[in-house]
């Protein structure tokens, strides 16, 4: 059994050494054709992949602008209600002076009306 796996060890080594011995060393012409080819189509295609990114930045700077512009109209919408609301919480609070004034006028006058027919009363009543 020993003398089967020590030449199947021997065979493997021999068949190692053999694949090495016709390798073929360097590069030859038509590699060297097929990698200038290749770094050519990179080249082309390195190009072309700069040019989509330089498309995918004009429209992500499209984008942005218009985002930008609806900010601004967003911003402007609420400028725009948060002066209706001043000018609804102005209207509101001279509503209610004026009804406050009126009311404070009204029961002055009735109570200076009422002092006044108090004070015929008691003078009628006493002379």
């Amino acid at each position: 059994m020993k003398k089967i796996t020590d030449g199947i060890v021997a065979l493997i080594f021999v068949m190692s050494l053999v694949s090495v011995c016709f390798a073929e060393s360097g590069f030859s012409q038509e590699d060297r054709d097929r990698l200038i080819r290749m770094e050519a189509t990179l080249q082309v295609f390195m190009q072309q992949v700069d040019k989509r990114f330089e498309q995918v930045d004009k429209r992500f700077e499209e984008l942005r602008e218009d985002m930008n512009k609806r900010f601004e109209q967003v911003d402007k919408r609420f400028d725009q209600m948060m002066t209706f609301l001043w000018i609804l919480a102005g209207i509101f609070t001279a509503l209610v002076a004026a009804v406050i004034g009126f009311a404070y006028w009204d029961r002055r006058t009735i109570i200076r009306r009422a002092k006044e027919e108090a004070i015929e009363e008691m003078k009628r009543v006493f002379q």
